[in-house]
């Protein structure tokens, strides 16, 4: 068996996951300076990239639950609707994610009330100087995408606390055991992500996620491939394939798709109609003699089983790299693009 390259210990971070969750609930109960509920009308998250996924997950699991939206910005612009009463949520790892910070420095003349989540850097400079809500991040962690539940707790928690949001708190207990058992499934000897890569092997994954929740944990398992494995791969929703990408792979026998690999991540809150159409697509693929892998959420809530995907999405992102011979800490294409933006 040949040694694993993890310079950065991607893995173990991997697996440090369920305590950082329960130690970012801990360290986010008293944010300061929150606003009150009955301020807010609506709720917009920034982020980009790793830290961008935070907004993602504050939508799908705390949106259904509250009585004002949530909208989801990830780029330079913020939104001609922010105002006096908008809870801005800004989310950069690092606290230099230029289009974070361009449009929390937008939304701030505009007026919204801001909640920092970072390490530190420009954005915790800009949340002091504006006397915003601040939130730092444990800076230990390896990189961005390794703080998954550090920067979405935080979030979660806020909301509570102002009151947007209700029972999140025992859900991430809940979440954190689940987690717990996933990890020691995995380290024992029960590795379905290690099984699941393998299946995977050389082709290029096409993720399938229903619902807010499978949507979320297909959006970060694309992108975990695309940073830790260093390959292409490519995400869509059930049941919008069904209405347009389901006819491009065909209805008869066709092996010109058998470099493609497909990923269906399911939970138990997607919508009973879901299940039959995630089979329509494993039959459409067997007829194609495309693969399809299957990875089942566990957990008592949408919060636990929300992670646990993610969790062995991550899993899997890394087994992926090891197969490939592939470091999955440093992402040279991304730190050119960066020296590149600054010239």
């Amino acid at each position: 068996m040949t040694h694993r390259i993890d310079s950065l210990g991607m893995q173990e971070a991997t697996f440090a996951l369920p305590n950082q969750i329960e130690q970012s609930m801990v360290g986010s109960i008293e944010i300061d300076g929150l606003p009150n509920s009955n301020d807010i009308d609506q709720v917009l998250v920034l982020g980009m990239g790793g830290s961008g996924i935070a907004g993602d997950i504050v939508e799908a699991i705390a949106a259904p639950r509250m009585s004002v939206p949530v909208i989801v910005s990830k780029g330079y612009d913020c939104p001609s609707f922010v105002s006096r009463r908008t809870l801005v949520m800004a989310v950069s790892f690092s606290g230099e994610t230029e289009e974070t910070l361009h449009a929390a420095s937008i939304a701030h003349d505009q007026g919204a009330r801001i909640v920092a989540v970072t390490c530190g850097g420009s954005l915790a400079e800009m949340a002091r100087q504006w006397k915003a809500s601040l939130h730092l991040v444990d800076s230990t962690i390896p990189m961005p995408r390794c703080a998954v539940g550090a920067i979405s707790v935080p979030l979660l928690m806020a909301l509570e606390s102002i009151g947007l949001l209700s029972g999140i708190e025992t859900d991430i207990w809940a979440c954190v055991e689940t987690l717990q058992n996933r990890c020691e499934s995995i380290r024992t000897g029960q590795n379905t992500p290690r099984e699941a890569a393998q299946k995977i092997g050389d082709d290029i994954p096409v993720i399938y996620g229903g619902g807010r929740l499978g949507v979320v944990a297909a959006v970060r398992l694309k992108n975990q491939i695309n940073e830790n494995a260093k390959t292409p791969a490519f995400f869509n929703a059930m049941p919008e394939i069904c209405h347009n990408e389901i006819a491009g792979w065909g209805a008869t026998g066709d092996a010109s798709h058998q470099n493609i690999s497909t990923v269906h991540l399911r939970h138990d809150f997607e919508n009973p109609r879901l299940a039959p159409r995630f089979e329509f697509d494993e039959a459409v693929a067997a007829s194609g003699q495309r693969k399809v892998t299957t990875i089942r959420a566990q957990g008592e809530n949408p919060l636990a089983q929300l992670f646990d995907l993610i969790l062995s999405g991550d899993q899997m992102s890394l087994e992926l790299a090891d197969l490939h011979g592939q470091d999955p800490g440093p992402i040279d294409v991304l730190t050119e693009l960066k020296h590149r933006l600054s010239e």
